[in-house]
């Protein structure tokens, strides 16, 4: 079996879309950054890949026995066990997963890219191991797991915003009020307001949602700001977000 040693890792946590396991350029200096002192590698089928990266489900128990407490997690002085953690690749892409006990992928990280190069050169001469797994139905995505297409060329600053924007819309969806409904379409769309008194509430939601589904824009944060108002958790959410953006505009 293959092993690195010394690897930084970025936890994500409950994390079932790749996309939002950030890569080392996204890391932020307020990440708990951990270092698995060491860490099985498999390289593995393009299909597991995907399976693993992009879901939460059981991993094979072939997979889950080869890597029984194989890794460790260094901590100062102390060195820990970790019951399945490991570094999968597919020979294009690399995740680190840590099931903390369990049998799906909890946490998710990518690596550094000076460790990403080491382990494509490890594989260079193995071939992918086979582990024999059910393969997921088509994935659905939907408003709270978005389509990678909806996020793709946003900055983990963007992704983590429409994520409260769609959060704030599925709370208003549930809520099935047309009036607020009418309201968030018209601060979305103003122009569209001669129309909107004679919308019903479906006719009004697709408007506000295919208006908003695609992109971010300074449209879409001002909208995301208004409607966290009032609302402490997702405030909270926007809040962390601001930091960032601020630190940002500090280095540049």
């Amino acid at each position: 079996m293959l092993y690195l040693h010394d690897v930084w890792v970025n936890w994500f946590e409950g994390e079932e879309n790749g996309y939002s396991v950030c890569h080392f350029h996204e890391w932020r200096k307020e990440d708990g950054i951990e270092l698995l002192d060491q860490v099985p590698l498999l390289y593995i089928s393009e299909e597991l890949y995907e399976y693993i990266e992009n879901d939460m489900h059981d991993l094979p128990k072939s997979m889950l026995d080869m890597i029984h407490k194989r890794a460790f997690i260094r901590k100062g002085q102390e060195r820990t066990v970790l019951d399945y953690a490991c570094v999968v690749t597919d020979g294009r892409d690399i995740v680190a997963f840590d099931t903390i006990g369990y049998q799906i992928p909890i946490r998710k990280s990518r690596l550094i890219p000076r460790q990403e190069q080491l382990v494509f050169d490890m594989i260079k001469t193995t071939k992918p191991e086979t582990f024999r797994f059910k393969p997921n139905v088509r994935k659905e995505y939907h408003m709270l797991s978005m389509s990678p297409d909806l996020v793709y060329g946003l900055t983990r600053r963007e992704r983590q915003l429409k994520q409260i924007l769609m959060i704030g819309l599925d709370q208003l969806r549930t809520a099935k009020n047309l009036e607020e409904l009418r309201y968030w379409l018209t601060e979305w769309d103003p122009k569209k307001y001669p129309y909107i008194r004679d919308m019903n509430e479906d006719e009004v939601w697709d408007a506000l949602y295919e208006g908003v589904k695609q992109g971010w824009s300074s449209q879409h944060e001002e909208l995301c700001s208004k409607m966290v108002k009032g609302q402490p958790f997702l405030e909270k959410m926007w809040e962390l977000e601001q930091e960032p953006a601020k630190n940002t505009s500090k280095q540049n």
